[in-house]
């Protein structure tokens, strides 16, 4: 591309990591499509960085395929888009299991399934993927959560193997507990037990940053990471050694 922008498509960029990984997108040189079913965070976010705001439910998949059936073709997508519920799976219902399945799991395919064909014609492409580093070493009350993260670290390599040979790289980021609003949230409602808890199970002994995490997907959507695909890297403060 001689000099244009590259186009760049992150879900769940309203606030916390998403907002970071948009922020950093366009510090990188990239023209941001921003997508979260938070309209007045959108609107924030597109004045303050430029990113185009567009408005989607991800657990809407003809309303994805809709929205991005005829958008011009994205040289990065960022699957970022996801939600939590802490509770032991005994508690759980099938209700919680279809919800959280939907927007960690089956939103991700979707949002593939709509922006690789024009990767593939174009021979160039990367893919990142947030995970969790519980989808690779389990959550005690978050079965759940954990196996829809497992599922996304399973898709991203299956989906790398599939376009290798298309100059499509197809990668995971796996935090672990990172300082978002969300995480916020989840402490007012259940205690300060929670958060020293999330400090203490990294290595580091804190918790991480939605900036930490934002560098990491520029560096697997930049021209350097061509060769790196179908690859899991832990932004987690070491909780990830040895998985």
């Amino acid at each position: 591309m001689t000099g244009e922008a590259r186009r760049a498509l992150v879900t769940g960029a309203g606030q916390g990591i998403g907002a970071a990984i948009v922020r950093r997108l366009v510090a990188d040189g990239c023209a941001v499509t921003a997508i979260d079913r938070d309209g007045a965070a959108l609107d924030r976010l597109a004045e303050e960085t430029g990113a185009r705001p567009l408005l989607l439910d991800l657990t809407d998949q003809r309303a994805i395929a809709g929205a991005l059936a005829d958008a011009p073709a994205f040289a990065v997508v960022v699957n970022n888009a996801g939600i939590d519920q802490h509770a032991f799976f005994t508690d759980t219902t099938p209700e919680d299991w279809r919800r959280l399945l939907a927007i960690n799991l089956e939103a991700v395919f979707a949002i593939t399934h709509v922006t690789l064909p024009a990767m593939r014609a174009a021979g160039a492409g990367r893919i990142v993927m947030i995970a969790s580093e519980a989808g690779r070493l389990g959550s005690r009350g978050g079965a759940v959560y954990a196996a829809a993260k497992a599922g996304v670290i399973g898709f991203a390599r299956s989906i790398a193997r599939e376009n290798a040979d298309r100059g499509i790289t197809a990668n995971v980021v796996a935090p672990g507990p990172v300082d978002t609003p969300l995480l916020r949230a989840a402490v007012n409602a259940r205690g300060e037990r929670l958060l020293h808890a999330m400090e203490a199970a990294p290595l580091m002994g804190r918790l991480g940053t939605p900036e930490e995490v934002a560098a990491a997907v520029g560096f697997l959507a930049s021209e350097g990471a061509a060769f790196v695909t179908g690859e899991v890297l832990g932004v987690s403060g070491g909780m990830g050694c040895g998985a």
